[in-house]
């Protein structure tokens, strides 16, 4: 494999192109992406032997998979750290890395870590699905060797760091040295001056936990070292990362705690509602996430800062955002706490354009795709219109009605992002095996698909072909998986966020057989 890819990359030098040109651009208010392609896949889903994929060479080697097949982008999920449920929408912090993707190898490289402190783990028995809770118990133990090597002589960079991250670092170290000093439980059942952020409160627990503080900073320090290698190696070979921002923060997070002033909480700091979807055709009962909301009124006095600070450091660390749940910002449903789900909700008024003014002028334009999927009302497209963000399609959703939905390629305007599917949806190969028997007659006939061919493929090359500027197919869709590799079920709880590719998934073959479908349909833009 590695012989083809270096063959890849020397045909393409060869070639005189230039490798990592601007591939999204604007032009009077609007974002154009150059016509390219993709993968999602997350870095969780990566093979390794360590039980959950990781940023070492796995990931090194995907970007050279797709080097070879020229694909343009690498989207991954929301890098950030989980908290229970293991999903990566629900985060302990909205600026920090997950530490599970920080790899054991490259800290061996770097002498913070030797072999058999970490070969001789028995990390997972499956080497498809992750295990959170196993990842839970043995990778923090591993982490902290690595830190204290770290610690005893901090390397230039470290302080840079810290000083660089200021804004969210310290806050978050402290948070989950609470968190570790609490057996884990919520910042809402910690001592009422903690909850509280009392002044001679926090100033006692810094000095009781310095030493777990400096642990989760180094974890941090490790985690953003590997990550900017990795986007620089993709960069350096003409590939571009799409990272994911979730609208909305956990209840549980550093995020809340360290900022309550910017949510909609009660004088007990317990929110007054939470975020949701109402009813639909799928869910008779409605999507309670049970996220805090925020307080539109009061960030808007600060200029939106905490938004600021948010898009400033997801930009940084990506070279597109893809904001998920954009509709929120127009009209947000609003749950009353505590209801058992999401019926007794209401429809309230979001920021709209006055947040994104705020955020265009402190940081100029920037690279953003708006989900812009669910229920979608005048106001929502009045608010897309206006910010010129590329919106989504999604192949598996055009099928189950005659007129398509808005969802049938040709339908598709230039300026948007099609999708076999999302994570949130089943791989194609199980879309077809679950869907009606209408709807699956439908996409044979849309797209003469053939058993030869591969059904999964046919619907592959259906937005490969189509006038949309970027197509993204799952990971899934491409090794051809069935439903044992979805990603997530809304609304259920676990089993999701576990499926990994088998090593040697990303084969040269596949690299040849993507590569020719991308130059047919004119998509090579590097």
């Amino acid at each position: 494999m590695r012989r083809m890819f270096v063959f890849c990359l020397f045909f393409r030098y060869d070639e005189g192109v230039a490798l990592h040109t601007p591939s999204i651009f604007s032009l009077k208010g609007v974002v154009y992406l150059n016509r390219s392609s993709g993968i999602l896949l997350p870095i969780s889903s990566l093979p390794s032997p360590y039980g959950i994929g990781t940023m070492g060479k796995a990931a090194h080697d995907f970007v050279d998979f797709l080097v070879c097949a020229r694909q343009k982008y690498w989207q991954i999920l929301p890098i950030c750290s989980t908290s229970y449920g293991d999903s990566p929408y629900a985060s302990f912090s909205t600026f920090a890395g997950n530490p599970y993707f920080i790899d054991l190898d490259l800290l061996a490289a770097d002498g913070l870590l030797r072999k058999q402190e970490y070969n001789n783990i028995d990390w997972s028995g499956t080497p498809d699905c992750i295990d959170y809770g196993r990842m839970y118990a043995l990778r923090y133990p591993v982490l902290r060797k690595a830190c204290d090597r770290l610690l005893a002589a901090p390397p230039a960079g470290y302080a840079d760091f810290c000083r660089e991250n200021a804004f969210w670092l310290p806050d978050y170290a402290l948070f989950m040295a609470l968190k570790d000093a609490h057996g884990g439980a919520p910042w809402s059942e910690w001592e009422p001056a903690l909850i509280r952020r009392e002044a001679e409160a926090m100033e006692d627990a810094r000095r009781a936990y310095a030493a777990d503080i400096e642990f989760w900073k180094a974890v941090q320090y490790l985690f953003f070292k590997q990550w900017l290698a990795l986007k620089a190696y993709a960069n350096e070979r003409g590939v571009e990362i799409i990272g994911d921002l979730p609208i909305y923060v956990a209840a549980d997070s550093v995020d809340v705690w360290s900022s309550p002033e910017g949510f909609q909480l009660d004088d007990t700091l317990t929110p007054t509602e939470v975020a949701g979807c109402p009813p639909d055709a799928f869910s008779a009962t409605g999507q309670l996430w049970g996220n805090p909301l925020y307080d539109w009124d009061a960030m808007k006095k600060t200029g939106y800062a905490w938004w600021v600070h948010r898009i400033r450091h997801t930009c940084r660390i990506y070279d597109v955002v893809r904001i998920d749940h954009f509709r929120g910002f127009a009209g947000y449903y609003a749950i009353p706490y505590g209801s058992p789900d999401a019926r007794g909700g209401r429809w309230r008024t979001g920021p709209g354009m006055d947040l994104f003014r705020a955020i265009e002028k402190e940081l100029g334009r920037q690279n953003i795709i708006a989900e812009d999927l669910g229920y979608l009302t005048p106001d929502v497209y009045a608010l897309l219109a206006d910010v010129g963000y590329p919106g989504m399609k999604v192949l598996e959703f055009a099928f189950d009605s005659p007129d398509g939905g808005g969802y049938l390629p040709h339908s598709y305007p230039r300026s948007c992002v099609a999708y076999t599917g999302t994570h949130d949806n089943e791989p194609l190969n199980a879309w077809f095996e679950n869907a009606s028997p209408i709807a699956r007659q439908r996409a044979v006939d849309y797209f003469h698909l053939t058993l030869g061919e591969g059904y999964h493929w046919g619907m592959v090359r259906g937005i490969w072909s189509s006038v949309a500027d970027l197509a993204v197919a799952q990971a899934q869709d491409i090794l051809g998986l069935g439903l044992s590799s979805r990603m997530n079920t809304p609304s259920t709880l676990g089993g999701n966020w576990c499926w990994r590719a088998r090593p040697g998934a990303f084969s040269p073959w596949l690299a040849e057989k993507l590569r020719h479908m991308t130059e047919i349909y004119g998509r090579v833009c590097y």
